[in-house]
């Protein structure tokens, strides 16, 4: 779900004028290097058992709320110090509150 997430984030940016489409094309080839490494998550009965509390405690939307349950489930509970990166502040809040190191894209 990430690829769709950061997509989505990058046309919002770009449709509100704040990004320009040279700078989505860095932004991918960011992601891109990062998709090489990452670990991918399928969305079972935890994943989405835990995603269905996020939104009360941090005030997610479903799409974030699975992202930010995926990793708690890869981090086996402990994210202390593990990396998160997101380009949404309330996504991000959520991950700094569970304990995760978010990186910025940039």
């Amino acid at each position: 779900m990430t690829l769709v997430e950061l997509n989505s984030a990058l046309a919002r940016l770009i449709r509100e004028g704040a990004l320009k489409p040279a700078g989505r094309d860095v932004a991918l080839g960011q992601l891109a290097g990062l998709e090489a490494v990452w670990v991918e998550v399928s969305p079972t009965v935890e994943v989405r058992t835990l995603a269905a509390d996020l939104p009360y405690r941090y005030n997610l939307r479903a799409a974030d709320a699975l992202q930010l349950a995926s990793a708690l489930v890869w981090s086996g509970g402990r994210p202390r110090g593990r990396a998160f990166v997101t380009l949404d502040e309330r996504l991000a809040e959520a991950a700094r509150s569970s304990g995760f190191k978010v990186l910025s894209a940039s």
